[in-house]
């Protein structure tokens, strides 16, 4: 197995929804120490990694995961819950999630249909699949409201969904790739550089709230300059990405990206035979499209590995991972002579 799919093993079997992501940051901050490389938080929660005391180049990506809240107890004592980001329900529909207390205790569960069983519901089939109609079955003991108040479960706790990671023929396949995937990329390829850091103008940044969309919003060293967002590329129809490839996107839902920034990075990937799509895509926004609404005077560019079935059960390739990192790494090279 490459270096790169172990770290996403790793980080994909950290619970993160947006909201609750200071374990994975901390066993990210704790790798990354050992390495000799120095890390910050910002106030916001978001990672900071560099060693030099003037990064120019900021390369972000997002540790935070689509799941859940607890909204309510229901009389029967299982749970209502409203979604974080854009959960794909039907995707989800019986998948097991782990509750997460605010006092730190932790309970199983089950996301279902309301009255799933076909041999009472002979219309469980036909049901939309959203909030109102589905529920978390707690895997305790409960017959009413009063039974899960003991155990201390309340409104607002969170909701992790289990990633299922499985890697085959070179496959990885879990939820979450988005975006833990491009986190991975980052995690391996400081690794590799952590000896040339001090002279590299390069920091990473590992943001928490990118899918409720004001991550990248705020945080970054002064002295940027140029922002290299690290997120899924889209697979699917109507655009070009492919799994064992890095897309690079010259366009989202928020508007183009930067133009020479964009431009070098396809000179780049054709220079060094890197696999790889020019895409535009749809239905999306970043870190780095929050960074620009947010005012922030830098250019920013998108490129991540291709990600089939995104925000549902997602899959990609260690190609697509590894184009990924070469061409990160090409951009720093190219623009700091290494």
């Amino acid at each position: 197995m490459e270096r790169v799919v172990e770290i996403l093993r790793e980080i994909l079997e950290i619970p993160s929804p947006t909201g609750y992501t200071k374990e994975v940051l901390a066993h990210i901050e704790k790798k990354l120490d050992e390495a000799g490389i120095k890390t910050r938080y910002t106030n916001k929660g978001a990672l900071l990694a560099y060693n030099h005391p003037e990064p120019e180049l900021v390369i972000a990506g997002h540790v935070d995961t689509l799941g859940a809240m607890v909204k309510g107890i229901l009389p029967d004592g299982h749970l209502s819950f409203t979604k974080i980001g854009g959960l794909l329900l039907p995707t989800f529909e019986g998948e097991y999630c782990t509750i997460i207390t605010r006092s730190g205790k932790r309970y199983r569960g089950t996301l279902l249909l309301k009255n799933p069983s076909v041999h009472v519901n002979r219309d469980a089939g036909k049901k939309e699949r959203k909030e109102e109609n589905m529920y978390i079955r707690l895997d305790a003991e409960v017959e009413k409201k009063e039974d899960t108040e003991k155990l201390g479960i309340r409104p607002g706790d969170f909701i992790a969904f289990d990633p299922k990671f499985e890697y085959v023929n070179g496959f990885v396949k879990a939820h979450f790739l988005d975006d833990k995937a491009s986190v991975a990329v980052m995690i391996d390829l400081l690794l590799e550089l952590a000896d040339e850091l001090e002279k590299l103008p390069v920091a990473f940044f590992f943001s928490p709230y990118e899918e409720v969309g004001h991550g990248g919003s705020a945080g970054y060293p002064s002295t940027t300059k140029e922002l290299l967002v690290v997120d899924m590329g889209v697979v699917g129809e109507g655009v070009y990405g492919k799994e064992t490839a890095v897309s690079i996107a010259a366009k989202d839902s928020s508007g183009p990206y930067d133009y020479e920034m964009t431009t070098k990075l396809i000179e780049l990937a054709e220079k060094n035979d890197i696999p790889h799509v020019v895409d535009v895509f749809p239905y999306y926004g970043s870190d780095g499209s929050a960074a620009l609404r947010a005012g922030w005077d830098f250019r920013v560019a998108l490129i991540g590995p291709g990600v089939h079935a995104s925000h549902g059960m997602e899959r990609t390739h260690v190609k697509g991972l590894l184009a990924t990192k070469e061409l990160i790494r090409a951009y720093i090279g190219d623009k700091f002579g290494v």
